[in-house]
């Protein structure tokens, strides 16, 4: 098989890196890829989010499969202009990929379905969240109802913090178009969780568990970034009485309401959980591999995932088992200094090639003259496997020191308990 696989970062990595290993893969192709992926693909200079040209190219050279990494594709409809070629393409089409598009889409199907998730309520215009402010008490939870790189989402603890957020929003325009809609939504306490999801359009397959950390520095400090590191499976999910939970008020009913509203979604669903005394309830959907996610759950994955993901085109998730390691597995990722702030690029990065028993996913590279240098906020995802939580750790934290670039940070307390 040719294999294209759509975008740039670490997810997009860790997809090449497992895809390779399977014996039906012959050719992989990424656009754009990164600095790490280059090891695994051929790179090409085409964007994420150049439809027709990624679209040309893969009729083109006959891709048997395009796998499509990041959100933003996906909400432009990348995957209905393939599949109206005739072409072979995993994840969801543009209606399901509204998921992700659309914070207010995303609770309306929630609601609808009746879905345990906060209570919200949504604004276009500024005066009238203004009156509003307070509704749910405080923290209250502004988020920008469109795509805003994983940084729409603010936590205010009182009225002026509140209405800065909003003007930051609505009038300063932060984050562009994903402000033109607003959704308040009651602060929800608990422990967060990540649930990575197989679906077909009938059948919907969680994955293995993961726990993100999602705060810039040690201690949960700082402010929210994409992700500074995972592991799994997240200890939460021990609990049996909480997995048939999750099961009955939660899965079961996403997908009977999919089916429901005639949507037949295929492809990757993120469920973002907050779980508090056995009770879960839902923050949020993405409708892709979560990243740092994909590294600590796909590194325990045993299956192949073209299989897999085949069966998701194919409609035929319910007659794959998948498999898994019974291993624990780390991942911690190196930022820019000033990530999710402002950050330099084009750091040259070394010491990767001293790293043992990890693999060092790439997020922000890439390769300027045969040098590997820094080109994002999130730069490399440390990652590796253990018998224990604790050994994965240790070998991660091991490893880590040897790589360096100027500015360089990253927390010390991923996966400590």
């Amino acid at each position: 098989m040719k294999i294209l696989i759509i975008g740039s970062g670490g997810r997009e990595h860790v997809l090449t890196w497992k895809i390779a290993q399977s014996p039906r893969v012959e050719k992989i192709y990424a656009a754009p890829g990164n600095g790490g992926m280059a090891n695994l693909a051929e790179c090409l200079d085409l964007s994420a989010t150049d439809i027709p040209g990624c679209l040309a190219f893969a009729k083109e050279q006959a891709i048997d499969l395009t796998v499509i990494g990041p959100e933003v594709p996906l909400v432009m409809g990348m995957v209905d202009a393939f599949e109206a070629e005739g072409l072979r393409v995993f994840g969801p089409d543009r209606q399901c990929a509204q998921f992700e598009g659309s914070k207010a889409f995303t609770k309306e199907f929630l609601f609808r379905h009746h879905i345990p998730t906060a209570g919200y309520k949504e604004y276009t215009d500024i005066q009238e969240i203004l009156k509003d402010l307070g509704i749910y008490g405080y923290p209250m939870v502004i988020k920008a109802d469109g795509l805003a790189a994983g940084k729409g989402v603010l936590i205010v603890e009182n009225e002026q913090d509140a209405r800065d957020g909003i003007q930051l929003i609505m009038e300063k325009r932060e984050f562009g178009e994903a402000g033109d809609k607003v959704v308040i939504e009651e602060f929800l306490t608990g422990q967060e969780a990540s649930m990575l999801c197989f679906v077909d359009g009938k059948t919907i397959v969680p994955m293995e568990s993961a726990q993100d950390y999602k705060r810039a520095y040690d201690g949960d400090k700082g402010l929210n970034t994409g992700g500074m590191g995972t592991y799994s499976p997240n200890v939460l999910f021990n609990d049996d009485a909480l997995n048939k939970r999750i099961k009955a008020t939660i899965l079961d009913p996403i997908i009977n309401g999919l089916i429901a509203d005639d949507m037949n979604f295929k492809g990757i669903l993120f469920i973002g959980l907050m779980i508090e005394n056995g009770i879960p309830k839902v923050l949020e959907f993405n409708v892709r591999f979560g990243d740092p996610e994909a590294q600590s759950v796909l590194m325990r994955m045993d299956s192949d995932l073209v299989d897999i993901m085949e069966a998701v085109i194919d409609g035929k998730l319910s007659e794959c088992h998948i498999q898994w390691k019974h291993q624990e597995a780390v991942c911690v990722v190196i930022a820019s200094g000033g990530y999710p702030g402002a950050y330099k690029k084009g750091k040259v990065i070394t010491g990767i090639e001293d790293v043992k028993d990890c693999v060092v996913f790439h997020a922000g590279t890439k390769l300027v003259n045969g040098v590997l240098q820094t080109n994002g906020g999130r730069v490399l995802g440390v990652t590796a496997l253990g018998e224990t939580r604790e050994a994965a750790r240790k070998t991660v934290y091991d490893n880590i020191d040897k790589i360096h670039f100027d500015g360089a940070q990253y927390r010390t307390d991923i996966a400590k308990f």
